[in-house]
């Protein structure tokens, strides 16, 4: 019975959403468009459009046992044609709505093959735990906003320093990612978890410390004053343990579960020593949450495993031993294209993650970072706060271009995109894309400073690097890179335009336009506009040899551009039947929305 042809009054199905169930209603939203895009059960490549009084559905045809199914949607755009309008997905023989993840994601798994449906049940279970955490945000909003403005200021704008910058972490922790729907969600931890230890709570904690046989241990570098390790003593410890011991920091979360297990595997059940709970060091989370920060001094971040996941069931929270000098030498590629390129010394800021430690299992690790003094006096913001609700209304982005850039959000915007895009594009020249997303990535504001608009980088342990542009650049005689993953490493231009596009043009640019439009705050093709104009003058800095062609080719000419199927890749299917050697580096196509030259 097509829809157009004969309407049918909906019914709701049993156990979904009320009617006043807002976070609900938007994560289904949401979880219907990410499926869309995604190609999920076929919902994009084997559907037709049908016609309603209402507007345009989608119908999927139903095969075997799997109903016909219907979805309403709209134009989008943004990496999509198309995408959900309503929160519903309609089966067309009863006319019942399905609105909630549980049952549409049951209906849509019957589309699957068989091999694939546990997937979609536990992306339910995993839309559930974001939607509780949605709840819990909306029940807290209020709350978080006053102890931040009560703790930090009351105006967004003047949180300077490394310690006001956990008060944006905060902010953004409380935001949607740009193409995950489930993001608010961490598998595993129930709701007196996230307020003891999750960043859009903004509490602190104390680290615990566990003192292990030095010889199990493999560290590099020097911490800083202040940060673990200490002598065993220092922590309470007998000093007898001070000879043959070192300290690793522990998150309490990993502490008081998995650890013995850890342990175990490792033969260190029985000569492990744990200091007492109350002589570990106080910090407060970071926007990661696995990465926590010194409250005594909050320039310097200790990232440590959890045994948990954010945006994929498979996109686990550990900390493999590799990761950790893929950091340090990610850190290092970054620093010779610095010395090489004179702008960018005092415009691109990078913490260093030299120093880090292991006792060989992906539990028992951690890294330390340091900001640089730069930082100290600055507004710090991650680009993932810069659309989050700001306390006394309006966004991040609004109240930072209040002191910043004469009251014009556009004007920051448009700063931010120029040296961001010449920095990335500069990169592209020596065969480097980074996995520099919104967290990755900090606006770093300073009015008196010689240059009032800096980035900060952190995390470069996923890049991709075309050895062969990077040999030519450097030349001969350069060290090669080493690291530990041998997917950063390739010798074309595909994946590192690939990720260049997915990252920096989708989620650092694209993102930003589409939700200022969204949010009314100027039309969207003065937008866009903005964002390949920036593109474009980036990319004419690179000559011809310099990989300007390739990005000219594949990012702004070309029809269709790549986009991360990270639902896909990350929970519904195994990485044996998606084919994904790297779940955050998999994807489906959607169109380019920038806009062509006139």
């Amino acid at each position: 019975m097509p829809l157009g042809d004969h309407p049918v009054t909906p019914r709701r199905a049993p156990g979904g959403p009320r009617g006043d169930d807002g976070p609900a209603a938007a994560l289904l939203l949401r979880v219907l468009g990410t499926l869309l895009r995604e190609d999920v059960a076929g919902l994009r490549s084997r559907s037709v459009p049908h016609h309603a009084p209402d507007g345009r559905w989608l119908r999927l045809a139903g095969r075997g046992d799997a109903e016909t199914l219907l979805l309403p949607v709209r134009e989008d755009g943004f990496q999509a044609e198309w995408t959900a309008r309503l929160p519903l997905l309609r089966r067309e023989t009863s006319g019942t709505d399905l609105t909630s993840c549980d049952d549409v994601l049951a209906a849509l798994a019957a589309h699957a093959d068989p091999a694939d449906r546990p997937g979609f049940a536990a992306f339910a279970r995993e839309c559930r735990h974001a939607l509780d955490a949605a709840r819990l945000h909306d029940a807290t909003d209020a709350a978080t906003s006053a102890a931040l403005g009560d703790r930090y200021g009351t105006d967004p704008a003047g949180w300077t320093g490394p310690a006001a910058s956990l008060a944006f972490d905060t902010l953004a922790a409380r935001t949607d990612h740009p193409v995950y729907p489930a993001s608010r969600g961490r598998a595993g931890l129930g709701e007196a978890d996230l307020r003891a230890y999750a960043p859009e709570f903004h509490p602190s904690f104390r680290l615990r410390l566990l003192a292990l046989p030095a010889g199990a241990v493999t560290s590099t570098g020097r911490a800083p004053a202040g940060a673990p390790p200490v002598a065993p003593s220092a922590a309470g410890l007998p000093e007898r343990l001070d000879a043959g011991h070192v300290l690793l920091p522990v998150h309490p979360l990993t502490a008081d579960g998995p650890l013995a297990d850890a342990l175990r595997a490792r033969g260190l059940h029985d000569r492990a020593v744990p200091a007492p709970r109350d002589r570990g060091p106080l910090v407060v989370p970071t926007l990661s949450m696995r990465t926590v920060a010194l409250a005594a001094d909050p320039r310097v971040h200790i990232k440590l495993p959890l045994a948990t996941a954010t945006l994929g069931l498979l996109n686990r929270r550990t900390v493999r031993p590799g990761t950790l000098r893929d950091g340090a030498a990610g850190q290092r590629l970054l620093e010779a294209v610095v010395a090489r390129e004179p702008r960018f010394r005092e415009t691109v800021l990078l913490a260093d993650e030299t120093v880090h430690a292991h006792a060989g299992h992906e539990l028992l690790a951690a890294m330390t970072r340091t900001l640089p003094a730069a930082a100290a006096g600055a507004t710090v913001v991650p680009l993932a706060a810069l659309l989050a609700p700001a306390p006394g209304g309006g966004t991040v982005l609004d109240r930072l271009a209040r002191r910043h850039s004469g009251g014009d959000p556009l004007a920051l915007l448009d700063a931010l995109l120029t040296l961001l895009f010449d920095w990335q594009t500069t990169l592209f020249g020596y065969g480097i894309a980074l996995e520099s997303h919104q967290q990755n990535v900090s606006l770093v504001l300073d009015p008196a400073a010689a240059h009032p608009v800096r980035l900060l980088l952190k995390d470069n342990d996923g890049p991709r690097v075309n050895t062969v542009r990077l040999r030519a650049r450097l030349g001969p005689g350069a060290p090669g890179p080493a690291f530990d993953d041998p997917r950063v490493l390739c010798t074309d231009d595909g994946p590192v335009a690939d990720l260049f596009t997915t990252v920096t043009v989708h989620l650092c640019a694209g993102a930003f336009a589409f939700g200022l439009a969204a949010g009314d705050r100027a039309r969207l093709g003065e937008l866009l506009r903005l964002v390949r104009d920036r593109l474009r003058q980036a990319v004419a800095r690179l000559g011809p040899a310099d990989g300007g062609d390739v990005l000219r080719t594949r990012v702004l000419e070309a029809p269709r551009l790549p986009v991360k199927a990270m639902v896909t890749a990350g929970t519904l299917l195994t990485k044996a039947r998606s084919g994904a050697s790297d779940i955050n580096k998999h994807y489906t196509t959607g169109p380019n929305y920038l806009p062509r030259e006139a």
